[in-house]
C-alpha cells in the first residue's frame, strides 16, 4: 500500500464522506444504490433497487432486520454492526449508520451509510459526532500551529486557568500563563513538530493561574498533525490533573525520607532538630519543636499541664525555616512560653492536633503581646497556616510541633494534618527512646564517674598523663581502664586493662576488677602474683556465675577473658618489673626519643586458666616513658599487634614537643583520627630518679647493742634534711622494727630512710615470716612494738622481697616540698 492509500485511509476512519450512501423507504425496500455501494457490495443497482434491505443481508444478521427497521423508525435513526452477503457471494461485516432523510423526493425517507469494518479502526464519526467528544470531554485538549500558538482547545482546559478557548486563540502557553514554566512543555511540542514522535505521559509540575498557591502537577501527551502532504500542522495535546497523585508520592517521599533521618541517633535534641529539617521547605516554611524540660533531662515525662490560668514553659529542642526572615524569636536551648488556651497549650492538654487553615495575623490566642511567643508578629512574617501537633509516644505527650506556611504556600488540609500526625508519631518514638537512652545514659556516666580514676594521686616517682576514649559514643562507658597506685618505699604500681563488651556490664566489672586490684597492690605483691590472685578471683566469680571460661565468647558481666598488665617502678634504682595477662606488652620512649617494645611474655587472659605468669625487670634510664595501652589503640584492636600497627604505635610515640598530657592525646588522636572502634585507654609515664640526698642506708650487725647506734644515725640524718620535729617519733620506730629483725630473723639488717613526699622507714631482714600486730593485756610484758608503730605512723605494712622481707612504716611531713 502507497503513501498516499494509507492516508486516504487514515482520512477516511474520521471522514463521512468516504461511507458508500444509498436510500432505503419507511419498509426497509432500497430506492436509490450508488457508486460507492455498488462498488462496496459488488451489486449493479438494476439488481439491488427495489429489493428488501433483508434479502441482502447475511441468514445469520437476517432475522434481525424487522426489529431495526421498527428501531430507526421509532428512534429516528440507528447505528451498528452487520453481516451483509456481496454480489460474490463473499460475506462482509459492516459498519452501519441510518439517519432521517425527510429532505429526499419520493418515498425515500432514510439514509443508510455503510463502510467495511475490516478497512476502519470504528465507526466513521460526522463532525458533531466528533466536536461532542472533544468538547464534551473531561480531559484538557487543545491544538497549537507550528509556532505553538492556539487555534483551538476544549472547555475543559479551562479549569487549569488561562480563560475560555476563545480567549487563547492566536497566544502561546506562557501569554496564557504567565506564572508557569512553559519552556518545557513547549520544548516537548517542538521535538513532536521536528520529529513525528508522539510523547505520552510527560508531567510537569508547576503553579498554574487557577491555582497560584498551589503547586499543581500536569500529565501531557503530544502528537503531530498533519495534512494531506505528511507536512506538519501543528501539534494536538491533552492534559489531565494528577496533582492528587502527585501529591501522595511527595508524601510517601517524605515519610520515606523521615525514616531514614530521623533517629538515626539516640540524642533528643538533635532528633527533633532532624524532624524540623525532614519538613522544611517541602512541607512547611517554619517548623517549631518544643519538648518538657524533663524529657530534655532524660527524666520521666512531667503531667500534661492543666487547661488553668498559668503559662506554661517548654525548651526549644528542635527549629528550622525555610527563609531567614520565618525564624523564630525562641532559639534551640531557650525557653519558651505559651500563654493559658494557646493551641499549643490545648494540644498538650488534650493530646489533639490543632489546625488553623486561614490564621488572624494578629492571632491573639498566641499571645502577640509576649515575646517569648513562637511567632510574636505573623502579619510581620507573612505565616497564614498552621498546624500543631502533639509529641505523644505510649501514650504520654512529650511536647509540641508547630508547622507554619507563608503566603506562597496553599493552607494546610485535612490531608496535611494526617500527614503532620504520621511525622510527628514516628519522630515522638525516636524521642522517647532518646529520652529512656539518655537516662540511662547518665547512669552510665554517673557510673564512670565512680568507677575510672577522679584524678590520679600526686606522688614523686613518674609523671603521668591518661587519655581514655570508649567507643560507645551513647554511653561513654566501655571496659577498658587504667590506674596509678602509690605503693610502699616510694614506688607505684603502673595498670592498664580491659573487659570484654561495651555498656554498663563491661563497666560494672571493670570496675570490680579495678577494686580488687587496688585491694592486691595494698599488699605489697609483685606482678606475676598480684595477674595470679586476680586470675583465681575472676575464674571463682565465673564458676560462681556458672560461666564457663571462654576469653573466645568471653562474658563481660564476669570479667572472663579481661587483659591487665601490671607495672612496677621503683624510682630509688630505676628497677621496672612487670607482668602481662592476654595484653599488649608496654612499650618505653627513652629520653632520646626512640622507641623500643618490651620483650614481655604473654600470660593467658584472666579466668582462662594457663600456666603462671611470668615477670620481667628491668632497668629504666631516668627520663623514660612507659606507654601503657590497650589493643583498642592498634589498627583493627587487635590483641596481638602486627608489625605494621607497631611501626604505627611507634612513629606515633617518636613524635615529640608538648607537655605528656598533650602527647598523650596526640598519640591517640593519631593512631585513631575518626573514633575507635573499640575501647581507648592510653597511660603515660615519665620515670624520675630519687637524688641521693633523699635516700639513706645503713647495714646493721645482728646485735642489739646496734639498737641504740641506729637511732643516733637516724637522728642525724634527719638534721640533715631539716626534719628535727619528727626525730623522736622516727627514733621510736628505728628502735622498734630494728629490734624485731634482730631479735626475730637471722642474717644481716638494713635499716633505709626515704624521704619523698612521706618520711619513710624500712628494715629488711632476712626472715621469711611477717610480723602481726597485737593488742597486749596490760599485764604483758612486751608485745607492743608494732602496736607502738602503727599508732605514731601514718601507716605501716610488709613486703616480701627475693631473699627476705622489708618492713616499712611511713610518717607525713608538713611540708612535703621539704
Amino acid at each position: 500500500m502507497g503513501a498516499h492509500e494509507e492516508r486516504d485511509l487514515a482520512r477516511r476512519q474520521f471522514d463521512v464522506a468516504d461511507a458508500a450512501p444509498l436510500l432505503l423507504d419507511a419498509a426497509g425496500v432500497v430506492t436509490s444504490w450508488s457508486s460507492q455501494a455498488q462498488r462496496l457490495l459488488a451489486y449493479p443497482a438494476a439488481e439491488v433497487v427495489g429489493t428488501r434491505l433483508a434479502d441482502l443481508v447475511a441468514a445469520e444478521d437476517a432475522w434481525r432486520v424487522p426489529e431495526l427497521v421498527e428501531r430507526w423508525r421509532r428512534d429516528g435513526g440507528w447505528a451498528g454492526l452487520l453481516s451483509v452477503r456481496r454480489g460474490d457471494g463473499r460475506p462482509v461485516r459492516l459498519m452501519v449508520r441510518i439517519c432521517s432523510a425527510e429532505e429526499a423526493r419520493g418515498p425515500s425517507r432514510w439514509l443508510a451509510l455503510l463502510s467495511e469494518l475490516a478497512e476502519a479502526t470504528g465507526w466513521d464519526m460526522h463532525r458533531t459526532v466528533l466536536e461532542q467528544m472533544v468538547a464534551r470531554s473531561p480531559i484538557g485538549i487543545a491544538v497549537v500551529d507550528t509556532d505553538l500558538r492556539y487555534v483551538w482547545s476544549n472547555a475543559a482546559l479551562a479549569r487549569f486557568g488561562g480563560g475560555p478557548p476563545q480567549s487563547r486563540l492566536g497566544l502561546r502557553m506562557a501569554d496564557v500563563q504567565p506564572g508557569l514554566d512553559s519552556e518545557p512543555v513547549e520544548a516537548q511540542m517542538r521535538h513532536v513538530l521536528a520529529t513525528g514522535e508522539t510523547v505520552i505521559g510527560y508531567e510537569h509540575v508547576g503553579h498554574v493561574r487557577s491555582a497560584p498557591h498551589r503547586e499543581t502537577a500536569q500529565m501531557l501527551s503530544f502528537t503531530r498533525l498533519e495534512d494531506e502532504r505528511g507536512h506538519p500542522m501543528g501539534v494536538y495535546y491533552t492534559v489531565v490533573d494528577i496533582t492528587a497523585h502527585h501529591r501522595a508520592r511527595q508524601r510517601l517521599a517524605l515519610l520515606d525520607r523521615a525514616g531514614e533521618q530521623i533517629g538515626r541517633t539516640l540524642d533528643i535534641v538533635r532528633t527533633a532538630q532532624e524532624l524540623a529539617d525532614v519538613t522544611v521547605p517541602g512541607f512547611a516554611d517554619l517548623v517549631v519543636v518544643d519538648l518538657m524540660e524533663s524529657v530534655l533531662r532524660g527524666a520521666e515525662p512531667e503531667p500534661e499541664p492543666s487547661a488553668g490560668p498559668a503559662p506554661v514553659r517548654l525548651r526549644r529542642a528542635g527549629r528550622q525555616s525555610a527563609d531567614a526572615d520565618v525564624t523564630g524569636t525562641v532559639d534551640v536551648g531557650e525557653d519558651v512560653v505559651y500563654p493559658p488556651g494557646s493551641p499549643p497549650i490545648r494540644c498538650l492538654v488534650t493530646g489533639r492536633s490543632w489546625l488553623e487553615e486561614r490564621l488572624d495575623p494578629l492571632a491573639p490566642e498566641w499571645g502577640t503581646d509576649s515575646p517569648e511567643g513562637p511567632v510574636a508578629t505573623f502579619r510581620e512574617r507573612g505565616l497564614h497556616s498552621v498546624l500543631v501537633v502533639p509529641v505523644r509516644a505510649r501514650g504520654v505527650t512529650l511536647g509540641v510541633t508547630t508547622f507554619f506556611r507563608r503566603r506562597h504556600q496553599e493552607p494546610f488540609d485535612a490531608d496535611d494534618l494526617h500527614l503532620a500526625e504520621d511525622l510527628v508519631s514516628r519522630a515522638a518514638v525516636c524521642v522517647d527512646n532518646a529520652r529512656r537512652y539518655t537516662r540511662e545514659r547518665n547512669a552510665a556516666l554517673a557510673l564512670q564517674r565512680n568507677l575510672l580514676p577522679h584524678r590520679l594521686p600526686e606522688q614523686c616517682a613518674v609523671d603521668v598523663a591518661a587519655c581514655y576514649r570508649p567507643a560507645d559514643e551513647l554511653t561513654g562507658l566501655g571496659g577498658d581502664w587504667y590506674d596509678l597506685i602509690p605503693l610502699s618505699g616510694a614506688r607505684v604500681a603502673l595498670v592498664v586493662g580491659e573487659v570484654p563488651g561495651h555498656g554498663i556490664d563491661a563497666a560494672a566489672a571493670m570496675g570490680r576488677l579495678r577494686t580488687a586490684v587496688r585491694t592486691l597492690a595494698a599488699q605489697d605483691l609483685p606482678p606475676e602474683e598480684v595477674l595470679g590472685h586476680l586470675d583465681d578471683l575472676v575464674a571463682r566469680s565465673a564458676r560462681e556465675a556458672g560461666v564457663e571460661p571462654d576469653p573466645v565468647g568471653a562474658d563481660s558481666t564476669q570479667a572472663v577473658g579481661s587483659g591487665c598488665v601490671y607495672v612496677i617502678y621503683d624510682p630509688v634504682d630505676g628497677q621496672c618489673t612487670m607482668a602481662s595477662a592476654g595484653h599488649p606488652a608496654p612499650a618505653v620512649v627513652l629520653p632520646d626519643g626512640s622507641v623500643t617494645f618490651i620483650d614481655l611474655p604473654q600470660g593467658a587472659p584472666l579466668g582462662a586458666g594457663g600456666p603462671p605468669f611470668e615477670a620481667v625487670e628491668l632497668a629504666l634510664v631516668e627520663g623514660s616513658t612507659l606507654a601503657l595501652h590497650t589493643d583498642g589503640l592498634l589498627a583493627h584492636g587487635s590483641q596481638w599487634a602486627g608489625d605494621s600497627d607497631r611501626e604505627r604505635l611507634r612513629r606515633a610515640l617518636e613524635r615529640q614537643g608538648g607537655s605528656l598530657d598533650q602527647r598523650c592525646r596526640t598519640v591517640v588522636d593519631t593512631l585513631v583520627p575518626e573514633g575507635p572502634h573499640d575501647d581507648v585507654a592510653l597511660l603515660m609515664a615519665r620515670t624520675r630518679l630519687l637524688g641521693a640526698d633523699q635516700v639513706a642506708d645503713w647495714d646493721l650487725p645482728g646485735d642489739p647493742a646496734v639498737v641504740a647506734e641506729a637511732r643516733k644515725e637516724a637522728t642525724r640524718q634527719l638534721t640533715e634534711w631539716n626534719l628535727q620535729e619528727l626525730a623522736f617519733t622516727t627514733e621510736l620506730v628505728v628502735s622498734e622494727l630494728v629490734t624485731n629483725a634482730i631479735r626475730y630473723a637471722d642474717g644481716p639488717v638494713r635499716l633505709r630512710l626515704i624521704k619523698e613526699r612521706a618520711l619513710i622507714c624500712e628494715v629488711y631482714d632476712g626472715g621469711a615470716t611477717a610480723p602481726h600486730l597485737r593488742h597486749p593485756r596490760t599485764t604483758d610484758e612486751g608485745g607492743r612494738g608494732l602496736l607502738l608503730v602503727s599508732q605514731v605512723t601514718q601507716r605501716w605494712g610488709t613486703r616480701f622481697a627475693s631473699e627476705g622481707k622489708i618492713i616499712w612504716a611511713e610518717q607525713p611531713l608538713t611540708d612535703p616540698s621539704i
